[in-house]
């Protein structure tokens, strides 16, 4: 938002430098983003006044012109087209920096002959003077511009860019950032009076409006006015707009972009005479509706889109475009002048959708209230009496559907103390509600009531007055103070404090985290949880049947996200997400449960000189999870299983002190080519979290013992179904061993059919003494006949 400070000077007085602005507004959360200067390079620019006008002697298309700037009058070669006598304007001397109309770039102005005749200086046009773009005239100054000053001193202004925050509507428009000012200075805000004469004919009786859909349509107000004549803005609107970021075009549309800069308002004029049937109607777009906007572009309209129609076509696309047919031309003599209040959802959708994006929708979408369209279109109507002779029909069109009514709000004295830990006066919190344009007024000694202005949407609980009043007084101001009421006591929270450390844990191994929806297909369960545990949860309203279960498993939404990014990496690709699933409870809430799951496949490494690197396989799963697990002091057992989703031979389930805790496999390749996956294998493991959270547990440390350890290498003949695992676990916890390997699974023509061989080295270490062989041989031989009589084990020569 672009504030002009001599603009700004029309509606409250001030006489603070703009650094000092700049600083007291930011500082009452309104920051300024930059401070620009107009008029600083117009040196040797002056005010000058038109005396005479005679030909050139040696030139048909150029003019000689006097020029009166006070203290003395200079005759220069002129070839505007619209240089007259008696004309007030800028008028530059030698030395000047001007700005070259035909390449843009700047120059100092150079005494020249042209034709003959000696020219001392330039009149100058806007884009001479950086002003704007138009350069086919002489910019002519108002009739009452002092003659003889410095253009600077008369036309200079200063401009504060703010950057306005999405809950201030109101500092989109001049007279909120006015009542900004005003609170900060106590000077009065100068609101426009909005007085003018109407015709005798009702509006009723020529324009009709009809809501179709008072959901996205609040309030619609309307004015039609006749007999406009049609020109240029007055110069003091040109620049206001100009310093505001607009183009001027034509008094008419100037004047509706005035008030939507002034008011925050926006506004549309309608070439009245394009309208067919003398109706608007308010409704949403027909499916691939045609319609032709402003900007020359050809739209293709939905259902979602919001439009302004006539009785037959699109006329506009609702607060943010007008329709290319109903423009306000050079031949337009009437304008039905529209101010609206729409849903700002409806109008970010429709902007969205459609990619146009305007100073009207910008303010639209942060939400405007109703109240302030009435006030805006009986603004713009004054300026379209006195600016182009325009008659107004009497009365004006207000459909206002669902009427919104302020309710005052309740503060009391006690409660700004508790919240900001100072105490302010009810005299000075009326003052600055007062200076802020709000109605307030006491109940009791300890209570002020206060109702909201129509321009301030943002204003709806204590707290929000609480807020006025300490960004008013300045936040900088208000001693830091320690809080009076108890600091609130932390509760433990044992699973939040978990998953932060597991996503620690597993980003630190590569890993990087995806969040998806919760919301699944019956499709991607039947796919992905055929046995299911939990009876799947089907919400009321699905969107879609893409969303129409609560997921039971995290796996489909795994393997999508895997099945997405699978190309868009070199190397392997290493995903998990720690989310809920839900099941099904009679008459109850369902049941929920946080999980842990991840999904790995592709190479383990870039490609190197040093070799290929081998693919990602269940092992490298097994070994993150005992990573993430011995972090907890968990020591998991895996025991094999047999789950469709999984392959038949690389499935686990995971066990924690006799409790399975979750999965650890192989994708089943037919399902990974169900989700178009290339890669091969996929390893993927879940992990019930809640299930563990009660086997953490502190680790136990010991010294390290002084005395050596035995290794000794065993080689086992088990049955082929005897999980390598369980044998892994009974030797773990035999008395006297301290550490187990598996280092070699063999079957093959050396070892009978059925059976296979698993070796494992093992080390023995007592923490007191050194272990003799002897003691070794008889703790292997013990282990030997464990094994032997458990799983029929057998020592392989």
């Amino acid at each position: 938002m672009r504030v002009s400070l001599k603009w700004l000077k029309e509606y409250v007085d001030f006489d603070l430098a703009a650094e000092d602005l700049a600083h007291r507004l930011t500082m009452a959360g309104i920051e300024v983003g930059s401070i620009e200067q107009i008029g600083q390079d117009w040196e040797n620019v002056y005010v000058g006044h038109v005396t005479s006008v005679d030909t050139h002697p040696n030139a048909d298309r150029l003019r000689l012109a006097t020029v009166d700037l006070g203290e003395e009058k200079i005759t220069v070669v002129c070839g505007a087209p619209n240089i007259a006598p008696k004309q007030n304007i800028a008028f530059a001397k030698i030395g000047a920096l001007l700005t070259d109309s035909d390449t843009g770039e700047k120059s100092r102005l150079k005494a020249a002959r042209i034709r003959g005749i000696q020219s001392e200086g330039m009149v100058c046009s806007e884009r001479e003077l950086g002003l704007g773009e138009d350069h086919s005239g002489i910019l002519v100054l108002p009739e009452d511009a002092p003659i003889g000053i410095p253009l600077e001193t008369y036309m200079g202004d200063i401009i504060l860019d703010l950057d306005v925050t999405p809950n201030r509507p109101d500092c989109f428009g001049m007279l909120g950032i006015a009542w900004e000012v005003a609170a900060i200075t106590g000077n009065p805000v100068n609101v426009p009076k909005n007085a003018f004469a109407e015709t005798d004919t009702p509006i009723s009786k020529r324009v009709s409006v009809d809501i179709m859909d008072p959901d996205l349509c609040l309030r619609y107000t309307a004015t039609l006015i006749d007999d406009l004549k049609i020109g240029p803005s007055p110069v003091w609107m040109q620049q206001r707009l100009i310093a505001a970021g607009f183009r001027p075009i034509n008094n008419l549309v100037d004047i509706t972009n005035y008030v939507m800069m002034e008011y925050g308002q926006p506004l549309h004029a309608f070439d009245f005479s394009t309208l067919t049937g003398g109706k608007v109607i308010v409704r949403r777009g027909k499916t691939n509706e045609p319609m032709t906007t402003l900007d020359g572009e050809e739209r293709t309209l939905s259902t979602d889109d919001l439009i302004i129609a006539d009785a037959e076509h699109p006329v506009g696309l609702a607060g943010i475009i007008g329709g290319g047919p109903s423009e306000v031309t050079e031949t337009t003599t009437s304008v039905l002048l529209e101010s609206a209040t729409f849903a700002h959802t409806a109008i970010r959708r429709t902007s969205s959708m459609q990619r146009v994006r305007t100073e009207a929708s910008l303010r639209f979408e942060k939400g405007l209230n109703p109240e302030l369209s009435i006030q805006a279109l009986r603004r713009a109507t004054e300026l379209f009496v006195n600016l182009a002779d325009g008659k107004p029909a009497k009365g004006y069109i207000d459909e206002y559907p669902g009427m919104v009514t302020i309710e005052p709000i309740q503060l009391g004295k006690n409660h700004i103390k508790r919240v900001l830990g100072i105490e302010i006066s009810i005299e000075e919190a009326l003052s600055i509600f007062t200076r802020l344009g709000l109605q307030a007024s006491t109940t009791n000694p300890e209570t002020i009531e206060v109702k909201p202005p129509f321009w301030r949407s943002d204003l709806a609980i204590p707290e929000d007055l609480i807020e006025e009043l300490a960004r008013t007084i300045g936040y900088d101001v208000i001693p830091i103070t320690l809080p009076i009421s108890p600091f609130p006591s932390h509760e433990p929270d044992p699973m939040g404090d978990l998953k932060n450390q597991i996503r620690h844990l597993m980003i630190g191994a590569g890993l990087q985290e995806i969040i998806t929806y919760s919301l699944v297909s019956e499709e991607m369960l039947n796919l992905t949880a055929p046995e299911n545990l939990f009876t799947p949860v089907r919400i009321w309203n699905p969107q879609s049947e893409e969303q129409e279960y609560l997921r039971t498993t995290l796996r489909a939404n795994l393997l999508k996200t895997f099945s997405l990014n699978q190309r868009n990496v070199e190397s392997g690709l290493k995903l998990f997400e720690i989310g809920r699933i839900y099941g099904k409870r009679d008459n109850e809430l369902p049941e929920e449960r946080e999980i842990l799951a991840a999904i790995l496949g592709g190479q383990r490494s870039e490609l190197s000189w040093q070799g290929e690197d081998r693919d990602i396989d269940f092992f490298d799963a097994k070994g993150l999870l005992e990573h993430i697990l011995g972090h907890f002091n968990i020591v998991a057992t895996f025991e094999a299983a047999q789950d469709p989703v999984f392959h038949p031979g690389r499935s686990a389930v995971i066990i924690v002190e006799n409790t399975p805790v979750g999965h650890l496999a192989e994708m089943h390749p037919n399902l990974n080519k169900k989700f178009e996956i290339d890669t091969e294998p996929v390893a993927y493991f879940e992990l019930d979290i809640e299930a563990i959270l009660p086997h953490i547990h502190d680790g136990n440390y010991q010294p390290a013992t002084r005395f050596p350890a035995v290794v000794r290498d065993l080689s086992f003949i088990v049955d082929t179904e005897t999980p390598s695992g369980s044998i892994h676990e009974m030797i773990r916890t035999f008395p006297s061993v301290v550490s187990v390997v598996l280092f070699d699974i063999y079957s093959g023509d050396q070892i009978p059919s059925g059976k296979k061989s698993c070796a494992f080295r093992v080390m023995y270490q007592n923490p007191t003494r050194t272990l003799t062989d002897d003691e070794v041989d008889i703790a292997q031989r013990q282990l030997l006949e464990k094994l032997q009589r458990e799983i029929g084990a057998t020592l392989r020569d």
